[in-house]
């Protein structure tokens, strides 16, 4: 049996917002700030080493309004607005990945996550292109999402799994389906309606009122998913009439909200992009451009790791030989 393909899938706003805020200012010669790009880089050389990805995907929120905007209007409405130093830096982070040769992907009306949850489902339903040994049978290709939050939880299966960082930019844990479980007691799966009720302050989203996540762990648990929550309510069945009636009150009073959260945190898998895995293919890239860019922004400690890629790039491939 050939060993899977990898593809790493890069959360790159939520790594550039981490890393933009776990580092102090740092500063090229011309005076322009490169922390969060110099935070970037670093958990994308840790990722590279520790999985050695055979396809990479880097994907990107616009600053227009997503369709979530449209059905809900207070959507992230209480987030405070994004650093334009921040967001300065973003161009100089796809300026490197695209010297790198890796794939952007950014779609208008949609967040990153959307298109994380659509190349994931595209990648999975893929026959592995090409196996990683001789006479190798191929297979499906193994997915890891590289995020700075756990969003992404929800598209874990037996394939995809979600390395997230913890604390600043060096901590790091591999979510798999036992981690979720671990961490929530839930499938991948119901954490979409265990946010339903429990909503999310970060996105602005409102859950049902005065629903924490223990209750809504609970209710998961024991009613199994959102719909057949509110089914058995209406049918009033004996597992209902054992809630507390307080807890039964504020899910009778906020179904409304518990279903338009859930649209709102689930991540949608059908974004219309042109997804080719054959183009995510990782291990060409212009190497004396990067180390050139990288002399400019006085990432000097950085220029060893571009060349100790190439070298177990080269490995890599001669070993299939």
């Amino acid at each position: 049996m050939a060993e899977k393909k990898r593809l790493l899938i890069i959360d790159s706003n939520s790594l550039i917002h981490r890393a933009y805020h776990a580092l102090p200012p740092l500063t090229t010669k011309k005076g322009e700030l490169v922390n969060a790009v110099y935070g970037f880089l670093l958990v994308l050389f840790k990722t590279l080493k520790d999985f050695r990805p055979d396809y990479i995907a880097a994907t990107f929120d616009l600053r227009e309004p997503t369709f979530r905007h449209k059905q809900f209007k207070e959507y992230k409405a209480k987030r405070p607005p994004t650093p334009e130093e921040l967001c300065k830096q973003i161009p100089r982070v796809k300026e490197i990945l695209k010297n790198f040769n890796i794939p952007i992907f950014e779609k208008k009306g949609f967040e990153a996550d959307d298109l994380i949850g659509t190349i994931a489902k595209k990648a999975e339903t893929l026959p592995n292109p090409a196996p990683l040994q001789r006479g190798g049978t191929g297979g499906q290709v193994e997915i890891i999402i590289l995020s700075g939050d756990l969003d992404a939880l929800q598209l874990i299966d037996k394939i995809t799994k979600v390395y997230a960082l913890k604390k600043g930019l060096k901590d790091t844990i591999l979510y798999d389906e036992n981690k979720v479980q671990e961490r929530y007691g839930l499938l991948p799966s119901q954490l979409i309606d265990f946010k339903a009720l429990r909503g999310d302050p970060s996105d602005n989203i409102p859950g049902v009122l005065g629903i924490g996540e223990k209750t809504a762990i609970q209710l998961i648990k024991q009613f199994r998913s959102l719909e057949n929550l509110y089914q058995e309510i209406e049918k009033k069945t004996e597992k209902v009439k054992a809630l507390k009636p307080g807890v039964k009150k504020k899910l009778i009073k906020s179904k409304e909200q518990a279903f338009c959260s859930q649209a709102l945190v689930q991540i949608r898998r059908d974004v219309p992009i042109d997804f080719d895995l054959k183009k995510c293919e990782w291990g060409t890239y212009a190497e004396e451009k990067i180390i050139q860019m990288f002399q400019d922004l006085g990432f000097f400690s950085l220029i060893k790791r571009v060349r100790e890629i190439k070298q177990r790039n080269t490995k890599a491939t001669l070993m299939l030989f």
